[in-house]
């Protein structure tokens, strides 16, 4: 998000397994073992109606998976009662400050709308001195659990950040929220949520190493989008001492990425930009914010949800929460046995279902490297 006073936006993750090792073979007799050395691959996916309405009560035999264009066995089936285990990120950064009863209330209806058996982590950004100067980072404020007495005490420790380190955030899910293999009962239902407007201003890493990460894991990435673009550029112009202001990071990133072979002479001070470049700049940044929610959620089987005001949200995190009671998990072990770090590409097809039925699901995932 840009760099504002206190912009507040809020990513649920809810995450996805991408694959678990393999268990061993049963011997088949009592000097021999065979142990296959790949990977089981999962799949959580949505099946509606023609109108859009979720399928409930499907069997295994009412899929087909193909990998690379090649039928692969159906292995593992999960029903739509499974958990899930759940990672919701409160970005707490800029115009919405005096909003952020609101979020809290959001966020714990969708805690309550979940079922029981469900987990979910709370992630928020938080401002801590550094060298002099105010720097935000995200903090896990509640590990993976279904005691929701303990996550309301979470939500009630969430408070603002000067600054929105949303790729450092995604990273903390793979990288902390998820770190171990999953339960038996959670593998492949792995999801991310977020309301946010995903402009990041001050991560150290970037969304092309969130996104590796994310695949890799297999989080399903759903993103409840709060469009701040109109409060931010009408306080964008004019004095540069009192306007909403990019992060130098921001700037460096819009040049970097849309201006690398621009004539116009480039600068690092916010003050050194004119009214038209700034909003240039707005207009890239919200933009690729838009294409970044939109690929992560494309790739994982997730969906997009905008809202224009966040008292929209709690209807959108209704929404995030039926979805998740209507997914399905398949899992198989691909054909293919090169550990290659290739990237594989998933197709799931629709059997004996009525006409007009369709399916959502992760789009692939990267093999493992030798």
């Amino acid at each position: 998000m840009l760099w504002k006073p206190f912009f507040l936006s809020l990513i649920v993750c809810c995450g996805l397994q991408a694959s678990a090792p393999a268990q061993d073979k049963k011997p088949q007799d009592a000097d021999e073992v065979i142990r296959v050395d790949t990977e089981l691959v999962d799949i959580p996916v949505v099946v509606t109606d023609k109108a859009g309405k979720a399928l409930l009560n499907l069997k295994k035999k009412n899929f087909n998976v193909y990998e690379d264009g090649k039928l692969q066995q159906v292995s593992d089936f999960a029903a739509t009662s499974a958990p899930f285990e759940v990672a919701l990120l409160l970005d707490t950064s800029g115009s919405t400050r005096s909003d952020i009863e609101l979020i809290r209330r959001s966020a714990q209806g969708f805690i309550d709308s979940l079922r029981p058996g469900d987990k979910v982590s709370l992630i928020a950004f938080r401002s801590e001195a550094e060298v002099g100067r105010q720097v935000a980072r995200p903090e896990i404020l509640s590990g993976l659990t279904d005691n929701r007495a303990q996550l309301k005490s979470a939500l009630d420790k969430v408070g603002t950040s000067n600054g929105t380190p949303y790729y450092d955030a995604l990273l903390q899910v793979t990288e902390k929220v998820f770190a171990d293999a999953p339960a038996e009962q959670f593998r492949g239902r792995r999801a991310l949520v977020a309301l946010t407007d995903a402009v990041d201003s001050s991560s150290s890493s970037d969304f092309d190493e969130a996104k590796e990460d994310l695949e890799k894991a297999g989080v399903i990435c759903y993103f409840i989008k709060v469009d701040t673009r109109p409060f931010f550029e009408e306080n964008l112009l004019g004095d540069c001492e009192s306007a909403i202001r990019f992060s130098q990071s921001q700037i460096r990133r819009y040049y970097r990425r849309f201006a690398s072979s621009s004539k116009i002479e480039k600068v690092s001070s916010f003050c050194q930009l004119g009214d038209f470049e700034r909003l240039a700049i707005s207009k890239n940044l919200y933009g690729l914010a838009d294409t970044e929610m939109a690929s992560l959620a494309k790739a994982s089987g997730g969906r997009v949800f905008p809202v224009d005001e966040l008292n929209q949200a709690r209807v959108a995190f209704k929404s995030v929460a039926e979805e998740i009671g209507t997914k399905y998990s398949l899992g198989y072990y691909s054909s293919n046995e090169k550990r290659d770090g290739t990237y594989r590409k998933i197709r799931v097809e629709l059997r004996e279902l009525p006409p007009g039925s369709l399916v959502r699901a992760r789009e692939g995932y990267t093999a493992p490297p030798h």
